[in-house]
């Protein structure tokens, strides 16, 4: 099979950019078994309720579900299992001083296909609080209310 070229996405966790500020993104290899790649191919993975941790120098995903796949056999892996990330260790070292900081997280914001390999992209989060997505959704309103009368305006 010829090397695919480009980005293509498989999942995004829209609801992390709801729930968090983010602060900045990493590009993160995965280390996977063979039908996981599979599954995360046919798009069956679900980011929603994932986190990264750091431990003993090396980052893992947990609570990413990749389904099963459908035509593997005992091969399959378990569906949560944690998710090794690939990082340089001086990344790792960095983001783990960063994360020690009070109210900083690791989110996977991403996973995407480049150029025929599976990519994470991993978001430095901080919390947001209730009135700070209040004051978001007023700020999306309040831009959807003008693109709004500047289209009527502009067919008038």
């Amino acid at each position: 099979m010829p090397h695919q070229k480009g980005i293509k996405l498989v999942a995004q966790n829209k609801k992390a950019y709801h729930e968090y500020f983010v602060e900045e993104t990493y590009e993160c290899g995965l280390s996977l078994m063979g039908t996981e790649v599979k599954s995360m191919r046919q798009g069956k993975v679900n980011l929603k309720e994932s986190f990264c941790m750091i431990r003993n120098g090396e980052i893992f995903a947990e609570g990413m579900h990749i389904s099963p796949y459908e035509h593997g056999s005992v091969f399959n892996t378990d569906p949560l299992r944690p998710k090794k990330l690939l990082m340089h260790k001086s990344e790792i070292r960095k983001l783990a001083g960063l994360v020690s900081r009070q109210g900083y997280t690791l989110i996977p914001l991403k996973v995407y296909l480049k150029d025929g390999r599976m990519k994470l992209e991993l978001g430095l989060c901080r919390g947001k609080h209730l009135h700070d997505k209040r004051d978001v959704a007023a700020k999306k309103d309040a831009q959807r209310e003008m693109e709004r009368a500047f289209s009527h305006r502009q067919d008038g």
